[in-house]
């Protein structure tokens, strides 16, 4: 039997299992059966929580996209995660050192319930989105089929973003723009892609289509990408309200040189267990 938790920040779901107690070794195969809403659990990603492999963490924290590929980041599957270790006895730490793919973040359980994310510094080199492009800019034009061209700002949170002005959220062609643009030749490792209305300097709305999970209900690493890219573009204050279609996100970054901070909710749903001979079958 493989035992995990169901859980969402911001109905951005998740199943989470405990790799540490339970031996885990799923194929891309399994996670995506895993991941289906109609013949497995249900799920935009699934995450593992492993043993660190630094001294100077306490977890490994791995990621997978529902279509079974493994990522480097997940903001409010971050917040869940730590919500689970302390929940299921892991830990006793309200704050904890998680060793991700793109480097440490660190969580902490907040009083009022919440958790804050230290997300890391955000980074516009080219290199490090990746994307491909002449040189570094705010923003760039991105070539679309059909001689049709968009205007993008792009940015690694850990994760490859590409971030869309839109004015206004409840019309924007998020599946059929999000589509070609996260499969983008420009991107060689695809991208997430956020459609961001602006309210004012304090407040935006945003939807993300998520690389290899389609459109989500929220996107931690999604709306802090909006946020640093409208503060880059002058267009945004410090910190931002971030309202998603799953609920809001508080997004801050103090200065150029800092961790964007993210705060927000984790939601345990329900822990259950899975026969492996359902899984090996697929």
């Amino acid at each position: 039997m493989l035992k995990f938790s169901k859980m969402h920040g911001l109905g951005n779901d998740f199943i989470i299992i405990d790799a540490i107690n339970q031996t885990i070794d799923l194929t891309a195969s399994q996670i995506r059966f895993l991941a289906d809403r109609h013949f497995g659990i249900g799920c935009d990603q699934l995450l593992l929580v492993e043993k660190a492999t630094r001294k100077d963490t306490d977890f490994k924290y791995r990621i997978f996209n529902a279509d079974g590929g493994e990522v480097a980041q997940c903001g409010n599957g971050a917040r869940c995660f730590a919500q689970f270790v302390y929940d299921k006895g892991l830990t006793d730490k309200t704050t904890i050192a998680v060793q991700t793919k793109s480097g440490i973040i660190y969580p902490s359980l907040q009083q009022q319930g919440d958790i804050r994310v230290d997300m890391g510094v955000p980074s516009f080199k080219l290199a490090d989105i990746p994307f491909i492009a002449e040189q570094q800019a705010l923003k760039y034009s991105l070539d679309l089929p059909n001689n049709a061209h968009i205007e993008i700002s792009a940015v690694s949170m850990g994760n490859p973003h590409a971030v869309i002005l839109v004015d206004d959220i409840n019309v924007a062609a998020v599946a059929t723009l999000g589509s070609i643009i996260e499969s983008h030749p420009d991107f060689p490792d695809r991208v997430n892609v956020g459609f961001m209305q602006i309210i004012s300097s304090n407040e935006i709305k945003l939807r993300v289509f998520e690389r290899g999970a389609g459109e989500t209900q929220a996107c931690g690493t999604g709306a802090c990408a909006a946020v640093v890219s409208g503060i880059q573009r002058g267009l945004l204050a410090r910190e931002v309200t971030v309202s998603l279609l799953g609920g809001q996100l508080t997004i801050a970054w103090p200065d150029d040189n800092a961790s964007v901070q993210m705060t927000g909710s984790a939601t345990q749903v329900f822990d259950g267990e899975i026969v492996w001979a359902t899984i090996n079958n697929h």
